[in-house]
């Protein structure tokens, strides 16, 4: 009886371990963007980033892209879509940093943002607008959902 009680909590030490470890990883992963790096490319310094399906949006790597979420919609004119993307136990401020910061250096112009529990960056070009919606939920994931799509014609 003592040897299957001292194996139980062996085995719940050696959980309990693996578990935080688990955590720790997690937690010592940033999207910290050093200012003055180069926006374009997919590997800038220690951090890498990615245009996924337009080339002026760049993502944080670390963020995971849901496919099965996202929808593209191209035609000659135009391409507008909605993209998300989700991790776990991200910094919420240096996500924002990270977004304000490259946008900007892709020649889109902030518009304007709200910041909370839920934050919302819109910018605009002269021909599109983006809308980038950075959610923390209470379990620890933070979801970004950019949406890309045409700035409507003036009618004369």
């Amino acid at each position: 009886m003592r040897q299957f009680m001292f194996q139980r909590k062996s085995v719940m030490a050696l959980f309990l371990v693996m578990i935080l470890s688990m955590v720790w990883m997690g937690c010592s992963t940033t999207v910290k963007e050093r200012r003055g790096e180069p926006a374009k490319g997919e590997e800038s310094g220690k951090y890498r980033a990615k245009y996924y399906h337009f080339e002026d949006v760049l993502v944080p790597a670390e963020l995971k892209y849901k496919q099965k979420k996202s929808f593209v919609y191209e035609t000659p004119q135009f391409k507008a879509g909605v993209l998300h993307f989700s991790k776990w136990w991200l910094d919420f401020e240096s996500l924002i940093d990270f977004f304000t910061y490259h946008m900007e250096k892709d020649n889109w112009k902030l518009v304007n943002s709200f910041k909370g529990k839920e934050s919302i960056l819109n910018f605009s070009k002269p021909d599109k607008s983006c809308l980038i919606k950075i959610t923390e939920k209470w379990y620890g994931t933070t979801e970004v959902e950019i949406r890309v799509g045409p700035l409507g014609e003036k009618k004369l």
